[in-house]
């Protein structure tokens, strides 16, 4: 009977009505926990509107934005995580969560270094989430400016790049700056080649890009365009803007600048170095309170004698602190004297922090501390 074909179309018709119920049982069960999980965000907002009344209630001009806070939170989404999401999707997930809430409280302002669909704007947006409202900035001197002056809550620069070093532009502006670093982004760097609707692909003559994009893509672009002339230009956004209406050029620049440009990737990925990561600073005027995994930001300037650096490095090797980075500035308007930027782990609340500092204090002319912030979660 196992055998007669009648036999066998009613078990393939069995097992497709199991399936169907099965895949029913289950939509049923997403939807089900879909109503949960609305019920619960916007528990979760409504807590975020109690939040800013109570902040109000206490103070006229309230900080909406807790940084140390925020970091705490995403810190232990990731720690709990049982998967099968990565730590890092379900991270991002929250961060757009906390970004909307925070968006119920008070919309924060954020200053970047524009113009639009640069790395920059992709690092604030990371940070602060899509409900952010990013602001594009010409300079980063102008960035600094927009924060001081209140029109805008914070402001997102470049400081680092694995690749080709320090942005020497944003540590030079807090020589003057009395703003406070609140935070990290770190940013994985991934150059597009981008051509418009337009473009001849086989008669490009011109390639546009920031001048650090183009030495992050040098052996690629020696390879593959070795006969192209490369033009630097102000930003990579700027590169994506301009080539949409040209058609003998390309640009390099990031998925965010093909997107609002509407541009084709024509090879992605084309950074000579696979890690390549820009760091970036956010800057506030509050201060970031200890969230117990941080770092130390330092502007010292040394007096011009010898075995100035080994008193500033000697407190911190005895207080076993771990120096991140050092970097050297020209204190001007004074000849062949510098400034020194220092970043160390832990916060200025933390005693062998604290107590390294008021040991160097004595030996340096001026000792600034720029800011104690969260470590970059993500």
């Amino acid at each position: 009977m196992q055998h007669d074909p009648q036999y066998k179309d009613q078990q393939n018709k069995d097992q497709q009505n199991s399936q169907s119920l099965n895949l029913q049982d289950i939509r049923q069960q997403i939807d089900s926990v879909d109503e949960q999980i609305h019920y619960l965000i916007n528990q979760r907002a409504k807590l975020a509107e109690t939040v800013a009344k109570a902040k109000f209630s206490q103070d006229e001009n309230p900080v909406f934005y807790r940084p140390e806070r925020e970091a705490q939170v995403l810190r232990n989404v990731m720690a709990r995580n049982q998967g099968p999401l990565s730590n890092e999707t379900i991270a991002r997930l929250f961060r757009e969560i906390m970004s909307a809430c925070l968006a119920l409280e008070a919309p924060q302002s954020i200053a970047f270094l524009g113009p639009e669909g640069t790395y920059t704007q992709a690092a604030a947006i990371k940070h602060f989430g899509q409900d952010a409202i990013t602001r594009p900035i010409t300079t980063i001197e102008e960035v600094f400016r927009e924060v001081e002056s209140g029109s805008a809550h914070y402001g997102v620069v470049p400081v680092e790049n694995s690749s080709e070093g320090i942005v020497n532009h944003t540590l030079d502006c807090f020589k003057s700056s009395k703003l406070h670093v609140i935070g990290e982004v770190e940013l994985p760097i991934h150059h597009q080649f981008l051509i418009s609707h337009n473009t001849r692909k086989d008669s490009i003559k011109q390639i546009y890009a920031h001048q650090q994009a183009l030495a992050q893509c040098r052996k690629w672009l020696d390879v593959n365009y070795p006969g192209v002339e490369r033009i630097a230009l102000n930003s990579n956004a700027e590169a994506a803007r301009r080539i949409r209406n040209e058609w003998h050029s390309a640009a390099i620049a990031g998925d965010v600048a093909a997107q609002i440009y509407d541009l084709e990737i024509l090879h992605a990925n084309i950074e000579d170095n696979p890690d390549n990561t820009t760091r970036f600073l956010v800057i506030g005027r509050e201060k970031s309170s200890r969230s117990g995994h941080d770092k130390t930001s330092l502007l010292i300037a040394a007096h011009d004698k010898a075995g100035a650096l080994i008193e500033i490095l000697a407190p911190i090797a005895k207080h076993n602190l771990t120096m991140t980075s050092i970097e050297t500035r020209p204190s001007l308007p004074e000849k062949w004297t510098y400034v020194f930027f220092i970043d160390l782990k832990g916060h200025i609340e933390d005693d062998g922090v604290r107590e390294a500092i008021e040991e160097i204090r004595p030996h340096v002319k001026e000792l600034r501390v720029l800011g104690s912030y969260p470590l970059a979660v993500l």
